[in-house]
């Protein structure tokens, strides 16, 4: 929402203070050190339970083989497992707090935390090698390589009576101290800048530098500034890369001013810079308060999950995907298996103007509302909102607010909204888009020319009952795709608790491994109930799959949407001079809506979904492919509003009549998917026993029947229930509902 709030917390509240030590574990903080009222230095250690904003003053236990740390300000307090590292700073060897005689310090602390609130104590380590010089307002971060070695941490920059541009490192396995060996440009001498490592970079911006540029260091009264400068290491080959220079021009204010004391933050592969202050000279004494946020992107955004299915009807799909963090929107695409017929003319179709992400890659500054036309800046790209000609289509959605639902047709996407290809931004007063919540069980369609599945989660409650608008995500339940229609007889006979009578039909679901986690359910149109003695299962001949021409196996974009959700009954043609271009991939440029055609979703039609994410650097890669179909005219719609209240020795399914039935509803069945043999050979295959059919919206699940249940593992644990009605044409879709377990051990027999 970009909008600050000030939480009203509770506690131990600590006094203001300046230049502490900030860790953050989870959802606590952890806050040691600074300078607080009166000038006066402080050793104090406060934790917060941001879950619950409430303080708390803790008192670790004193090392055994020294003092615990003395009272300072401007160290680095570093955060790895379950241990913190706290180095240097300057302390005031007066007890008298208007009288300073500054020490600079380089001892070394480490404070081992319990899990989930409170600390143990402080410890000295015992470290080899030499110790790096004492100084203040230097940075630290800690940084494992995937896979390979130990964790280390890296000291960069500081005061001690001039600016430092020294690196070090300790392997905190070895607890040794070295100095690597740098290639590239080091960095100017700095203090009071940021350091944050994303990848296996560690950037640094910003801070106090000498003003001489010359390359040598400043006498200790010497003049110096702030500086916008801005570089990385790459932490594996120890190469310093410079973004921005120190003497790069910024007429325009494209870039984050030159500030110190300032504080960074990485949130997945985005950099977020806030406040700070800025002064040119000491002497000038003429010093800033920063108030602007910015941002970084540095990286493409990661492939999101696969498309779900919430519902489907004759020609639309309700979709959604898992939320990447810190992205700007996604681009979702289809491919038809039906041929879509090239376009020959291009005509306009008046969509509103609207921007979105380009592909081009590098890190990528952001600032809004501010324009940012293209600089050429090494590896780093920022760009002008306005120069983006790219559109948001008209079958976007854009939610403003957290409570707005999909409905009907999908609204068009304002001018003024726009997805751009900015990255570092300032949030001052954007607007923002406000994401939408989603509802929690949403029910996930997946239809055949007769059947579909709804998939939804539901929690585990005690006699309480969970609809489609309580607060639970919603997954797909399993790796199902174009299943195959089977029916697979039993005999009566007890299977691990659960009786199964002759009459109870069996179903399989095969999976595609192409389409992982997306259910595309296809149970048999008419369920077996005849009575038989073989036990062995029997398969119904597959249809091969209908040819489709290499020139109509292509993807067609659907738009750029803002959130995760999606309302598809259109999609764009491709113009016929581009027919050749069979997938667009990761990066590839967004067209203008504008100048192509759209074309309906048709009636018992198979889509395939894909659905990338993009920010500043560009698009990123696509997700695995999601396989639906929309349904045919006359089947019942899937039952709704499905409910789990939990009893002593049984369960309780009820659920609400289809919204559209398309005449009498003659009977419901509900299935649960139990053990099989066939699911230990392939878990992805679920094999569903019917455990209802009858004309009540309600159904009870016996403890027997429950002991046979799968669990299944494809997200969180859950036993898998799927509902559907039939009318006079036959069954239509199915709800598929995910009751979720926590902790589960299961048995086999």
């Amino acid at each position: 929402t970009n909008q600050w709030f000030l939480p009203a917390v509770r506690g131990d509240i600590p006094p203001g203070c300046a230049a502490h030590g900030f860790v953050c574990d989870g959802t606590r903080i952890l806050v040691f050190g600074g300078m607080v009222e009166y000038g006066r230095y402080s050793n104090d250690l406060y934790e917060l339970q941001a879950s619950r904003w409430l303080w708390k003053k803790v008192k670790p236990q004193a090392p055994s083989n020294g003092s615990p740390p003395c009272p300072r300000l401007g160290h680095s307090f570093s955060l790895y497992g379950n241990k913190c590292y706290l180095f240097g700073g300057l302390a005031n060897e007066s007890e008298d707090s208007n009288n300073n005689v500054p020490r600079y310090l380089n001892d070394f602390y480490e404070l081992e935390l319990q899990h989930g609130s409170g600390v143990v104590g402080w410890s000295i380590p015992v470290t080899k090698g030499i110790l790096p010089s004492p100084r203040e307002s230097h940075t630290a971060i800690v940084y494992c390589r995937k896979n390979v070695g130990s964790p280390k941490m890296y000291i960069f920059g500081g005061m001690c009576g001039c600016r430092l541009n020294d690196l070090w490192e300790l392997d905190i396995e070895t607890m040794t101290w070295s100095r690597p060996e740098t290639k590239g440009t080091v960095p100017l001498p700095r203090s009071l800048h940021t350091a944050n490592v994303i990848g296996n970079k560690m950037y640094v911006f910003g801070g106090w530098v000498p003003q001489s540029t010359g390359g040598e260091i400043s006498a200790p009264d010497g003049e110096w500034k702030c500086t916008g400068s801005f570089s990385y290491l790459n932490l594996d080959t120890t190469e310093w890369i410079g973004l921005i220079s120190d003497c790069q021009e910024d007429k325009s204010n494209l870039l984050p001013g030159p500030r110190a004391g300032h504080c960074a933050v990485a949130v997945g592969t985005r950099l977020y810079i806030w406040s700070g202050r800025d002064g040119y000279r000491k002497a000038w004494n003429n010093q800033v308060c920063c108030k602007d946020l910015w941002y970084l992107d540095t990286e493409r955004p990661q492939a999101p999950s696969q498309v779900q299915l919430i519902r489907a009807t004759t020609n639309s799909f309700q979709l959604k995907w898992d939320e990447v963090p810190t992205v700007e929107g996604y681009l979702l695409q289809l491919h038809a298996d039906s041929p879509v017929p090239p376009v020959a003319g291009i005509p306009g179709t008046g969509i509103p103007e609207t921007s979105v992400l380009s592909s081009q890659g590098g890190c990528s500054l952001h600032q809004s509302p501010q324009s940012l036309p293209s600089i050429p800046y090494p590896e780093m790209k920022v760009d002008h909102p306005s120069q983006t000609n790219n559109l948001i289509p008209n079958n976007v959605q854009v939610a403003f607010s957290s409570s707005s639902k999909v409905e009907g047709k999908e609204k068009v996407a304002a001018p003024e909204n726009k997805v751009t290809q900015e990255t570092m931004k300032n949030h001052a007063d954007a607007t923002g888009f406000k994401e939408s919540n989603a509802p929690s069980l949403l029910p996930v369609c997946t239809s055949s020319a007769q059947t579909s599945a709804n998939v939804g989660e539901l929690h585990d409650l005690d006699k309480q009952s969970v609809n489609p608008d309580a607060s639970v995500s919603s997954t797909v339940s399993s790796a199902q795709t174009m299943v195959t229609q089977q029916a697979v007889k039993t005999e009566s006979s007890s299977t691990n608790g659960a009786v199964v009578k002759d009459e109870t039909s069996l179903t399989t679901f095969n999976s595609k491994s192409e389409a992982a986690e997306t259910a595309y359910v296809m149970p048999s149109p008419r369920v077996n109930t005849g009575q038989t003695n073989d036990s062995h299962s029997s398969r119904a001949p597959q249809r091969p799959p209908a040819p489709v021409k290499t020139r109509d196996r292509r993807w067609y974009d659907v738009g750029i949407f803002k959130n995760n959700s999606a309302v598809v009954s259109q999609f764009y043609l491709l113009p016929e001079e581009t027919m050749n271009i069979n997938s667009k991939t990761e990066g590839a440029d967004v067209p203008d809506y504008r100048l192509l055609k759209k074309q309906d979703l048709f009636p018992g039609t198979v889509y395939r979904f894909r659905v990338a994410a993009i920010n500043g650097c560009g698009i990123g890669p696509f997700s695995k492919i999601s396989e639906f179909k929309t349904c045919i005219p006359g089947f019942p719609g899937a039952p709704s509003t499905v409910k789990i209240t939990k009893s002593v020795d049984c369960i309780h399914l009820s659920w609400e009549p289809p919204a559209s039935p398309s005449g009498n509803i003659l009977e419901y069945s509900a299935y649960l998917a139990i053990r099989s043999t066939q699911l230990q050979e392939n878990p992805s295959q679920l094999v569903f026993m019917r455990i209802y059919c009858g004309l009540k919206t309600s159904c009870v699940v016996t403890a027997a029947q429950l002991s046979n249940a799968h669990v299944d593992y494809t997200s969180r644990p859950a036993i898998v229930f799927r509902i559907s009605a039939k009318n006079e044409r036959g069954y239509g879709p199915a709800t598929q509902v995910r009751w979720l377990q926590g902790k589960v051990t299961v048995t086999h027999s």
